[in-house]
């Protein structure tokens, strides 16, 4: 019996569950300047799954890799969603448009 696929799904599961609030709360304490952190992991991560000779740790370090470059576009779309008032915003995160940066006022 092989297992190894069922694992794979598991650990997929798992990272995407993990990511999910890690992006929630990274855009809420540091806005979307916290990208090149995820493009970091996610290099490492697919540079992990070539060097990797084990089919199982290779595909869930493929998985933590694309998943890593993935939410850098959901950081996007959260700030996003903050703008639209579906997610709380920080008060405590400076937020300054360009408008606002023209005028030399913080908002």
């Amino acid at each position: 019996m092989n297992i190894e696929g069922i694992l794979i799904g598991i650990v997929t599961f798992i990272i995407i569950g993990v990511y999910h609030p890690i992006v929630i709360k990274g855009e809420y304490y540091f806005g979307k300047k916290i990208w090149p952190v995820f493009l970091v992991a996610g290099i490492a991560g697919i540079l992990l799954s070539v060097a990797v000779n084990s089919l199982l740790l290779s595909s869930m370090a493929g998985v933590f890799g694309f998943s890593s470059l993935w939410a850098i576009h959901e950081l996007i779309e959260q700030e996003k969603r903050v703008q639209k008032g579906w997610f709380p915003n920080n008060p405590n995160k400076r937020n300054q448009t360009k408008a606002s940066q023209r005028n030399g006022k913080p908002i």
